[in-house]
């Protein structure tokens, strides 16, 4: 009973075996028929007791409270037999077909179920485990996004040019205090390497990520009062040393100084004829992150005037700023101008994953 409270359900009583009540065998009504006096035996020796017993002594053998009479009945009816046992079941398969069953109480498993809920989790959680960790083996996600890398230093010549220079920009608020800013494409140099477009310093800077090829374009305002050369450096290095560059630029603050300024691209026959080192006002140089690329720009009047105190975008930017570049807006010139052409690389170049500037 107890092994079947362990399961925590019975099957319910098992039906007799036949509707009727079931007669003994002839032999066995036979021997306890010998053995037992009849009825007239057993009535004569109640009035008639044994010598030494007294009508109390007779009183004492009458069947106890609860004993069966093992006499056969005298009015004609067949003995009663009583029902087998009812018994528990230990699992479904120990049951007969058809049994009614109790419902499990709310909670109650088999070792059997439960060890196989168990298996499940822990084979589970191996498949998950094994998949994290052949992700992790294999790199993630970083075979993907050093293939973006890569693949954004063929955009110079796999993009078309009106892409990568498109040939007007619009700046909405990209003009001091806010304003609405917009640009007309003078002309684009033919590609080509970095030995005579950039000053000699600038280039030693670069030194450690190379120059694979570099793309230059000047434009002008709606007004055609100033001029801008924006260009970009496909450098040949990977993350590794792209990111250390941007660092370094970053610490020393080498977009800031004045030697390591950008060269302009002149047009003879245009608004930019006249612009070269002398007329450079404003400029800003960035190492992107994402793209193995040097965004830089460089900015100046339209009318040659030479500038003697040219000031980097940063701080010509600034509200308050009294500078001539600042208070002339070429500092907004150059800062909007390499903004538009770096969103547009990252853009075509599917690495769209960066803030310009």
């Amino acid at each position: 009973m107890s092994a079947a409270r362990g399961r925590g359900r019975t099957t319910g009583f098992a039906p007799p075996a036949s509707s009727s009540p079931v007669a003994p065998p002839a032999a066995s009504i036979a021997a306890t028929t010998a053995a037992v006096p009849s009825s007239a035996e057993h009535a004569e020796r109640s009035t008639h007791p044994a010598s030494g017993h007294s009508a109390h002594g007779a009183h004492s053998h009458r069947r106890p409270a609860g004993a069966v009479g093992t006499a056969p009945r005298t009015d004609g009816a067949p003995p009663l037999a009583f029902a087998p046992p009812q018994h528990w079941v230990r699992d479904e398969q120990d049951m007969p077909a058809g049994a009614a069953t109790l419902p499990r109480p709310a909670g109650a498993r088999g070792p059997a179920r439960l060890a196989a809920v168990a298996a499940c989790v822990v084979l589970g959680v191996g498949l998950i485990g094994g998949a994290a960790a052949g992700s992790w083996l294999a790199g993630g996600d970083e075979p993907a996004a050093t293939s973006g890398f890569a693949e954004a230093r063929t955009a110079w010549h796999s993009i078309p040019v009106d892409t990568l220079f498109p040939r007007a920009l619009k700046g909405d608020g990209a003009g001091p205090g806010g304003a609405d800013r917009a640009w007309t494409r003078v002309a684009v140099a033919p590609d080509g390497d970095c030995a005579n477009a950039l000053d000699p310093l600038l280039l030693r800077a670069l030194g450690p990520v190379g120059c694979e090829r570099l793309l230059r374009a000047t434009y002008t305002d709606a007004t055609t009062s100033s001029v801008t050369t924006v260009g970009m450096v496909f450098t040949r290095a990977d993350e590794a040393a792209t990111n250390t560059l941007r660092n370094r630029f970053t610490r020393e603050k080498l977009a800031e100084r004045g030697d390591l300024m950008p060269r302009t691209f002149p047009v003879p026959g245009t608004v930019a004829a006249g612009f070269g080192d002398g007329q450079r006002a404003s400029w800003t140089v960035r190492v992107l992150q994402d793209v193995p690329v040097v965004v830089y720009a460089v900015s100046g009047f339209a009318d040659g005037r030479t500038v003697t105190e040219p000031q980097p975008a940063g701080p010509a930017t600034v509200d308050g700023a009294t500078t001539a570049p600042a208070q002339s807006g070429l500092g907004h010139e150059a800062k909007g101008i390499a903004d538009r052409i770096e969103r547009g690389l990252r853009k075509n170049a599917g690495t769209a994953t960066e803030q310009p500037g």
